[in-house]
């Protein structure tokens, strides 16, 4: 009995999309209650245009819902990794090789939560989710 329990990628998987989504909700719900306005400033200085700001509410409050939820779970996922990616092409570059005070990376909250989605991306859902692991999106 104790080596089924231990042995179960399904509640792994849980666990995995409950801190990765979850944690990332948070980030997602402050810049909705504080605003992402400093999004705009940000993509055009990187020639993209203002308006895909929007998109963070998407990468930072709809894919991580979806992550939790286990609904659509790997398109969630991607792009939750991909929000990443651009959040340190666009505010962390100058941090990529950097190390704080402590010895610890930097971007080791960013770094986290791209692989913790890609992780999840390729993992899927799992048994423990509304699509009850099925489909290719699961």
């Amino acid at each position: 009995m104790l080596e089924r329990f231990v042995n179960n990628s399904d509640l792994g998987k849980l666990l995995l999309r409950i801190s990765v989504g979850g944690l990332m909700l948070f980030h997602g719900v402050h810049k909705l209650q504080h605003g992402y306005a400093f999004l705009a400033g940000m993509l055009e200085k990187a020639d993209l245009p203002a308006y895909l700001s929007h998109g963070i509410l998407v990468g930072e409050i709809l894919a991580p819902l979806f992550i939790v939820l286990g609904l659509y779970t790997r398109l969630a996922a991607l792009t939750e990794a991909f929000v990443m990616v651009m959040a340190v092409y666009l505010a962390h570059m100058k941090d990529l090789t950097s190390f704080s005070e402590h010895g610890g990376y930097v971007l080791e909250l960013q770094a986290l939560f791209l692989f913790g989605s890609l992780a999840i991306f390729f993992l899927g859902a799992g048994r423990f989710a509304f699509s009850k692991g099925s489909g290719l999106w699961k």
